[in-house]
């Protein structure tokens, strides 16, 4: 099973620069997508060959996550859950960006989720806005790992997280390292929590002890040409899952000019 995530930066923009000839060519059986922004009528009509599941944000133009079937893969949707909030009414920034599927057609039970976790920014409510619904995350990957060593289904969680966990996923670590978000040790804390109760980052732990790969590059001056990267876009897994992984790929475009999201895709191929 081939799970691919991606930030699209806009799928209406990612459609026009390119984004179906990559679709075309990895062939994903499950593609999961954030900063959609978009409602799931146009995503559908952008992803033909795949079965889609959309949840908009409530600010227009915001946010926005999406899980794509491939039609023949053999899977099909389940039981589809949005948000972390534990059933309770969301504010509407965190609208958007936590989309969880079970998953029916697997050998084993499996549910995905599409996460597009807040940005941030410093000195503004917007940190705390993205500190406050980590807080809601850490609780329901509590209860989704719980569950899984219960017996439960295994789980992927994938998607933008927007933070950083060590000076090995960001090509500029000393000017950014506590002075901006994404950089922060209180964020990295929750991320760290999660690993250390039992979840996997899935590339980090194929790729081991190097550099990147690097997932994100700023649109300004020459990130991308001198690959000044961020590692933003992560596969966190159960064990089970995690487990099964075999290989994992970052699509980074081969030139500035052919890229169709400030993301490049993270592909990882399971045994499930």
């Amino acid at each position: 099973m081939r799970i691919a995530t991606v930030n699209v930066n806009g799928i209406r923009a990612a459609a026009r620069k390119g984004m179906e000839s990559w679709v075309d060519q990895s062939q994903p059986d499950v593609l999961l997508l954030q900063e959609v922004r978009a409602d799931e009528q146009t995503a559908a009509a952008l992803l033909p060959g795949y079965e889609t599941q959309v949840w908009p944000c409530r600010i227009k133009g915001r946010a926005g996550v999406a899980v794509a079937l491939r039609q023949g893969s053999g899977l099909t949707f389940g039981q589809v859950r949005l948000g972390v909030a534990a059933g309770a009414e969301e504010p509407d920034v965190d609208t958007g960006r936590w989309l969880e599927v079970d998953l029916q057609g697997a050998a084993a039970p499996l549910t995905v989720i599409s996460a597009y976790l807040h940005s941030g920014q410093v000195g503004t409510p917007k940190l705390d806005q993205k500190l406050a619904h980590l807080e809601l995350v850490d609780a329901r990957m509590a209860q989704l790992l719980d569950a899984a060593e219960a017996g439960g289904p295994a789980v992927v969680m994938a998607g933008d997280l927007n933070v950083v966990r060590s000076q090995q996923d960001i090509k500029n670590w000393k000017p950014n390292h506590n002075k901006v978000s994404g950089v922060l040790d209180e964020e990295i804390a929750h991320l760290e929590g999660w690993f250390g109760a039992g979840w996997v980052d899935v590339a980090r732990s194929l790729a081991g002890d190097v550099q990147g790969p690097y997932t994100w590059w700023s649109q300004r001056g020459k990130a991308f040409d001198n690959d000044a990267g961020w590692r933003i876009d992560y596969q966190v897994a159960t064990p089970s899952a995690a487990g099964k992984a075999r290989s994992s790929t970052v699509d980074r475009a081969p030139s500035y000019a052919e890229r169709w999201s400030d993301h490049a895709p993270l592909v990882v191929d399971y045994d499930l």
